[in-house]
């Protein structure tokens, strides 16, 4: 049993910069990980949305929190990534690299209001930055 929005856009959230408000879960199987978070933690699913790369299950758990579940890429093992919510995710991106990280993906538009990037911070820990899209276009 899944509880599902219609929303396909993000509207920034000002106020919550450094905090880990996203969490992306790479799976064998997204379809039985969505059920089962939905089903034993209360997860909130919105529609699948389809990407070049598969199914993404989009969920949240409080106004402040969420993620997604999607397929492992090949040779990748399951696991989870934390996004830290910043103001501005190609600041983000170019502070990160200067301080020693290793660029894993560019700065990039996901869905209307939200930009990404992810870089691996010295150690090897995996971490992505979300800000708002840069061409001012928040869903309204």
């Amino acid at each position: 049993m899944t509880a599902e929005s219609t929303e396909t856009a993000h509207r920034h959230t000002p106020g919550l910069h450094g905090w880990v408000t996203h969490t992306e879960l790479s799976s064998d199987d997204p379809a039985a990980t969505r059920e089962w978070c939905a089903t034993v933690l209360g997860w909130r699913f919105r529609p699948v949305m389809a990407t070049p790369a598969g199914d993404y299950h989009l969920f949240s758990y409080s106004e402040q929190g969420g993620g997604g579940v999607r397929a492992t890429a090949p040779g990748e093992p399951p696991g989870s990534t934390p996004t830290v919510h910043v103001d501005d995710a190609d600041a983000a991106f170019t502070a990160a690299l200067a301080a020693g990280a290793s660029a894993v993906e560019d700065p990039h538009d996901v869905m209307p209001g939200v930009r990404v990037a992810l870089v691996r911070a010295p150690g090897g820990v995996l971490l992505g930055f979300s800000g708002p899209s840069r061409d001012g276009q928040a869903p309204a």
